[in-house]
């Protein structure tokens, strides 16, 4: 496969289905789950967030 081909699918072939799919959301997201799933979740998406103020707080400090 060619270099632009390759870079052609890996840009756009992503793009697309995120296009067709809709943006992200996060309300009602797992609804119909148990209570522990839902909890299991909740500590996840605020462990992830916690990440990401630390990493933008480590670039902040850098500059």
């Amino acid at each position: 496969m060619s270099k632009f081909s390759n870079w052609f699918h890996q840009t756009f072939d992503d793009w697309a289905f995120r296009s067709l799919i809709g943006p992200a959301q996060t309300k009602g997201a797992v609804q119909g789950c148990d209570e522990h799933a839902r909890e299991q979740w909740k500590r996840d998406l605020e462990n992830r967030k916690r990440i990401t103020r630390e990493q933008r707080a480590r670039r902040k400090a850098a500059r």
